[in-house]
């Protein structure tokens, strides 16, 4: 709340410091009063500053997320230069070895941490193909009912923001002996399948604890170049920079031959489950440009690359024959992940949008819905189909963590992935659900070795409770990071003059009709949001000849595709579902709530970009750049008015555990929450 005098009849408080946000503690409400009462707690941070902001976020999601205990560092192993970790001689006999005969890599955003899997594929000796998807063998680490167990099954997920990550597990294990990095020996525990080589059906699958050593640490862009081709971006290999020409030469195009098999049979994988009506629905990534001088200088959404589906095809893969797995072995007491069919009424906008453009969607299943959004295709304006996805996604349900024991097997279905049975086992260093899995993994290969099941399991009744805790913490995961997200949206378009900057003028789509307006997506920012035809003075829109917009007094009238407003002088506009507009962004201050974007219709025809903007929009950078600069623009405002407050300091220490390029990594794996609704919030 933000502190103000009392007047008479308001809620009864201690006084606090005014233009701050404070948490205040309610004690008590009398039945005669319509105002509690309470006490003020303590201070959050000045109102407008970002560290203050970023902490109210935290409190509004019930995220409290403290140092990691001295008790539970003390559990963590040790790799210092003067004792570095290795490889024990008794994991040596126990695991599987696989690193002198397997070419291991990981694909990463840039700036990624904690990487968690990586990929292999091979030739047998016998013509078969071979796949591998190596996890990090965090429950080695991380034994059942320990300190730091407890405290990672507390936080349950490493909580992305747009400037920082809390995590889950200490950077010990998070980006170090659980980071699955390159030329370094690390414990993995494994799904490898033997493949058919022309058809890559698959013939047998392992599963078990190995050691490995990552021969290569790509990101997305130069895997990408790579697989198309481009061996001039072998510079950007640190791996392959040291060798002779002949040697780098020949290890190059093993890496090529990989990544190249790798999408072959990602896409065999994917047809597949397109054929069984897998659904590919919209998310919008954005990457920014900065000016000569690093203020940012322009939004622009990120076009995502083959190399994105082929990890990801092969993580969907291994998660779902562990899901198999696990629940063969324990039917009543695994842990799942459920996608629900979503009512068919939240498709009734999805729609009637599309029968505005002569498309028929069929939503009886998803592999109709999935068919249909496939054909519903304008060759004019590509961004309707993208708009259909949108809403496509919006009428789907979140997929849920659940216990086996606690419903009905044909309730396990995966509805967005097409799967019978489906889990998440592939991200053990900032998701306690996949800790849990290793768990159920490790006990189900001890069962079918008739070992001693070392750890104790769940009961169902146990692990229905832990699956609802983890189900409420990945929401506030996930309402934190879109506002975040937003609070940088609006710090960036803050310090900008809507009416004179050219950068915030935009082509607008119209994607749904309301009462006062109508639904706006912004596709060179990826941002959704109102525009209203009326406004707070009760006047209406108006369009003359020249196609710019003013304010008279007038009435608006609704129809299913379409709304109208017409003037008292009998002027009149119409906007259509889908059509073009050209809006101003601008920001909506606020003192008691978060600041909004605010879009506003100023001509009822497409803006044209100009050519210099065209020019501009060449050159991408990442994310995580606009996040540095928003944050460095605040630092600077701040020692320019002298601001010091010591609280605001004391909060960051309290909050701040790691900073860095992480937003890239935030959008990569919660693509489709960036700038958009929080009725968006989608997660396979």
């Amino acid at each position: 709340m933000t502190a103000m005098t009392r007047p008479r009849g308001t809620p009864r408080v201690s006084p606090c410091p005014q233009d701050f946000r404070v948490v205040v503690r309610i004690d008590s409400w009398e039945s005669t009063s319509v105002y509690p009462n309470g006490h003020f707690v303590r201070v959050l941070g000045r109102i407008g500053d970002l560290e203050g902001e970023i902490a109210t976020i935290l409190v509004e999601n019930s995220i409290s997320v403290v140092p990691f205990s001295e008790a539970q560092m003390c559990e963590m192993p040790v790799n210092t230069p003067g004792n570095p970790w290795k490889v024990s001689p008794e994991e040596e006999r126990e695991r599987k070895d696989l690193r002198e005969t397997h070419l291991v890599f990981s694909i990463d955003p840039k700036g990624c941490e904690d990487v968690d899997d990586t990929l292999s594929v091979r030739t047998l000796a016998n013509g078969s193909l071979e796949l591998g998807v190596h996890i990090a063998d965090v429950t080695h680490f991380v034994p059942p009912s320990s300190y730091i167990d407890t405290e990672a099954r507390t936080r349950a997920t490493t909580y992305y923001l747009a400037d920082r990550r809390y995590d889950m597990l200490p950077s010990i294990l998070s980006a170090d002996l659980c980071s699955l990095l390159g030329g370094v020996d690390r414990y993995a525990v494994s799904v490898i399948w033997e493949l058919d080589r022309t058809s890559y059906e698959i013939k047998n699958v392992w599963f078990g604890r190995t050691i490995i050593r990552s021969a290569y640490k790509l990101f997305y862009e130069v895997a990408q170049e790579l697989l198309d081709g481009n061996v001039s971006v072998v510079e950007d290999i640190p791996e392959l920079k040291n060798l002779d020409t002949k040697s780098r030469q020949a290890k190059l195009e093993e890496l090529a031959w990989a990544l190249g098999k790798l999408t072959d049979i990602a896409r065999h994988i994917r047809a597949k489950r397109d054929r069984c009506g897998a659904l590919e629905l919209e998310g919008v990534e954005v990457r920014v440009q900065l000016d000569e001088k690093k203020n940012i200088h322009d939004l622009i959404p990120k076009q995502p690359l083959e190399i994105h589906e082929t990890v990801a095809e092969c993580m969907i893969l291994a998660n779902h024959w562990v899901a198999r797995k696990i629940w063969e072995s324990f039917p009543h007491q695994a842990l799942l992940r459920q996608h629900p069919p979503p009512h068919q009424e939240f498709f009734s906008e999805l729609r009637e949008c599309a029968k505005a453009k002569g498309f028929f969607i069929d939503t009886r299943s998803n592999k109709t819905l999935a068919d249909s959004l496939d054909n519903a295709n304008d060759p004019n304006d590509p961004i309707v189909n993208r708009l259909l996805r949108s809403m496509a996604t919006q009428a789907m349900s979140n997929a849920l963590y659940f216990s086996t024991g606690s419903c009905a097997e044909e309730e396990f279905h995966h509805y967005g992935l097409a799967l019978d049975k489906y889990t998440h086992f592939t991200s053990p260093i900032r998701r306690y659900s996949d800790i849990v899995v290793h768990r159920l993994l490790m006990a189900a290969i001890s069962k079918d070795k008739k070992m001693e099941i070392k750890d104790n399991l769940l009961s169902n009744k146990d692990l229905e409770e832990l699956c609802r805790h983890i189900n409420n913490r990945n929401r506030a995961a996930q309402h934190s990071q879109k506002q975040s997200t937003e609070l940088f949206q609006c710090m960036y378009f803050k310090d900008k003059d809507p009416e004179n900057e050219e950068r915030c003028i935009s082509d607008g789509v119209i994607y749904s009709i309301r009462t006062n307006g109508v639904l706006v997506f912004i596709p060179r920012f990826g941002i959704k949001g109102a525009a209203y035809l009326r406004n707070k003075d009760g006047l209406v829109i108006s369009c003359g000849l020249d196609s710019r917009s003013e304010w008279k007094p007038g009435s608006l009238q609704r129809f299913q595709n379409k709304i109208t407003s017409t003037t008292t002088g009998g002027e009149s506009v119409t906007f259509h579902l889908f059509d073009h507009v050209t809006v101003r962004i601008s920001v909506q201050a606020s003192r008691c709530h978060s600041d909004t974007i605010r879009l506003e219709i100023i001509s009822n025809k497409p803006y044209m970009i100009p050519d210099t903007e065209l020019f501009h929009q060449s050159s991408l950078l990442l994310k995580s750049d606009l996040v540095k600069e928003v944050t460095r623009s605040v630092e600077e405002a701040q020692l320019a008015q002298e601001v010091k407050v010591n609280v605001i300091q004391e909060d960051y220490q309290k909050y701040c555990q790691t900073k860095g390029r992480s937003l890239y990594t935030l959008l990569e794996e919660i693509r489709d929450l960036a700038l958009l609704d929080v009725s968006n919030s989608y997660v396979m």
